[in-house]
């Protein structure tokens, strides 16, 4: 967004007031417009609480000017009060932009590919034969040496574990003794809780 310029509004103040009874109590308020009244009758306010102003807008410039003179850093309720031309900022547009087209491809997800943008194809996927047909010679209980050692690398060996997951049936008569099975974990019981 870009910002044309600032201007300074002459027919409208704003009021920085610490004291908080401007905007809870209706005297407060009635006392605080009558200042403002004997400079301009038809003088009108908009209270920001969160904000600690008060937006004063006036018919006449010249009223507003004087009001400013002679009130600004004043006395109110034991407070100081400091006023304030009101600036109205003026953008470019009155509509919203949007973003410039090089970059737009970058908001995630994109509105629209850039122009000239092609999708790139996938390469057909490299089957390994080597390496199936080494996966597929592999065998539980044998060890097998991927890479020898050298004097500053260590080998690197693959062992095959026995496949617990299957049951053994009756076809399966080698004469290989069986590893023993590794103990079950059993899960610690979690205790009991009673309210009492």
């Amino acid at each position: 967004m870009h910002i044309k310029s600032s201007k300074c509004n002459r027919f409208c103040l704003v009021a920085s007031v610490t004291n908080q009874e401007v905007f809870t109590r209706p005297d407060a308020q009635a006392s605080f417009e009558s200042l403002f009244r004997s400079f301009d009758p038809e003088v009108q306010f908009q209270y920001f609480k969160s904000f600690r102003r008060v937006r004063i807008s006036f018919s006449d410039a010249l009223a507003a000017a004087e009001a400013r003179l002679r009130l600004h850093k004043s006395d109110f309720n034991g407070k100081e009060m400091r006023l304030y031309f009101a600036q109205s900022v003026h953008i470019g547009s009155p509509r919203l932009e949007p973003p410039k087209p090089d970059k737009q491809f970058l908001i995630s997800p994109p509105a629209s590919p850039p122009v000239g943008w092609e999708q790139s194809h996938d390469a057909t996927p490299v089957i390994n034969y080597d390496l199936l047909c080494a996966i597929s010679k592999l065998g539980p209980g044998e060890k097998y040496e991927l890479h020898t050692a050298t004097p500053t690398t260590p080998s690197v060996v693959v062992h095959v574990c026995d496949d617990d997951s299957s049951a053994p049936d009756d076809s399966d008569h080698d004469d290989r003794p069986r590893l023993p099975s590794r103990p079950k974990i059993v899960q610690t019981r979690r205790p009991d809780f009673t309210n009492q």
